[in-house]
């Protein structure tokens, strides 16, 4: 018998043996491709979903249809203003000290190049603390930190304040190495900010690879300029929505447990791990409930959250919107991480919670998705912790998300199906449990 059949058989003995709305669930997500193939339409159909893009509105103009077909209730839109970036055409030229054209991507919110782009010397350092030492020789440059990968929340600095950095400095424009531990030539985009002390530079990011010949030239005393063109633009806001559907609860119908994932996407790509993934996690997850039959004490709710990746306006939207229903919001669970395969969630919350969070995670043993940590919320359900509204992050075997992580390589074709589908399960169990307790997760 195939090894990998005889393993699916023996956990769903296991979970029939132990029979439970959460052992259904789990049993009934990895029964079934559905999710897997939904994403796959979802990604192959509409592709990118950019905040203010027209992808990203017809993409939740299906969304609506299917969730309908599925008979979940109260399906809705609510409307968002996003931001509405758009990147334009853009090319790396290196001039000297050899003609080179150099993959790159500018970053989300990056002001143009002037029409002709942008031609000055490069400056290469390793690192913001690099650059008082450096402070000299910037001027009319444009500044490259070459930092590599250490953990994701360090690194990313260097994308989120390296043009202020460089500006500071009298830098011309500002270039980074992409943010991740991996590369085949493969720039990552991603969000940046500007303050209003210092001028606004073009911002973009380039190859690993890019960047250490950069700094091997440099180290060998080889003068190198390049031409920088971006046409980017910044827009102003667009309509959007936050998605909204239901199974209600049988007996408080007004109390909450959402499970969610962000809809949006980088504008490269398929957005299929971020968030395409998560977000069809939380779909799936009640979709199961509602064909299953379940319906929990209270309502779960899943919310496919608009413009994550660039402004977090969904959930600035829905907090303001429901200002009035979050003290009834029992529980917040969102996907972010890419659909690996699940190991267990991150909680915040009060320790009372944590225990009752424990006893629910139980039920996951048998995916071993039952490890729960502390510490660690996602930015969409991190806008409702000021509220009081404890909080989940699914965990998942992801070593390798980074690798593709805003790039044009986030493509439906990494996930692997049957852990899209345990992602779903364990999402759908945990929501049912916490929405079904006698009690209410304590605040």
């Amino acid at each position: 018998m195939n090894r990998i059949l005889f393993s699916l058989i023996l956990l769903l003995t296991a979970w029939r043996a132990n029979a439970s709305p959460a052992g259904d669930l789990l049993a009934a997500a990895v029964a079934t491709p559905f999710a897997y193939q939904r994403l796959a339409a979802l990604c192959d159909t509409y592709g990118p979903r950019f905040s203010g893009s027209t992808n990203l509105e017809a993409a939740l103009d299906w969304i609506l249809v299917e969730m309908k077909k599925d008979g979940l209730e109260n399906v809705r839109g609510e409307d968002v203003a996003v931001p509405h970036w758009v990147r334009g055409a853009e090319s790396l030229e290196m001039l000297l000290p050899r003609p080179h054209a150099m993959p790159m991507l500018g970053l989300g919110g990056s002001v143009a190049t002037p029409p002709g782009g942008l031609t000055a010397e490069v400056l290469v350092v390793t690192n913001f603390d690099e650059l008082p030492a450096r402070a000299a020789e910037a001027p009319g440059k444009i500044v490259l930190v070459n930092q590599p990968f250490k953990t994701y929340e360090e690194t990313v600095q260097i994308r989120y304040n390296g043009a202020i950095e460089a500006a500071r400095l009298g830098a011309v424009a500002s270039l980074i190495r992409s943010v991740t531990p991996f590369s085949i030539q493969s720039p990552h985009t991603g969000m940046m900010a500007y303050t209003n002390t210092v001028p606004k530079i073009p911002h973009a990011a380039i190859t690993v690879e890019d960047a250490e010949m950069m700094q091997r030239m440099q180290q060998r005393g080889q003068k190198i300029v390049v031409c920088l063109k971006m046409n980017a633009a910044t827009l102003p806001d667009a309509p959007s929505r936050n998605i909204v559907a239901e199974v209600v609860g049988r007996e408080l119908p007004r109390e909450v447990v959402i499970v969610s994932g962000h809809i949006d996407s980088w504008d490269v790509g398929q957005g299929a791990m971020d968030d395409g993934g998560g977000a069809m996690s939380a779909w799936e997850a009640v979709r199961l409930m509602h064909q299953l039959g379940l319906r929990p004490r209270r309502t779960v709710r899943v919310v496919l959250w608009t413009n994550e990746e660039n402004g977090l306006a969904g959930a600035h939207s829905y907090e303001r919107r429901h200002k009035d229903e979050l003290a009834r919001h029992i529980l917040a669970i969102e996907s972010d991480s890419g659909a690996f395969r699940p190991l267990g969630f991150s909680f915040m919350g009060s320790d009372s919670a944590l225990a009752m969070v424990r006893q629910f995670a139980a039920a996951l043993r048998p995916m071993g998705a039952d490890a729960i940590t502390t510490g660690e919320v996602e930015a969409d359900v991190g806008e409702l912790r000021p509220d009081g509204v404890p909080t989940l992050a699914l965990q998942v075997d992801g070593p390798k998300y980074f690798w593709f992580h805003h790039t044009q390589a986030d493509t439906i074709d990494k996930l692997d199906p049957r852990e899209l589908a345990q992602c779903a399960g364990v999402m759908a169990a945990m929501a049912y449990q916490a929405a079904d307790a006698p009690a209410p997760l304590p605040r």
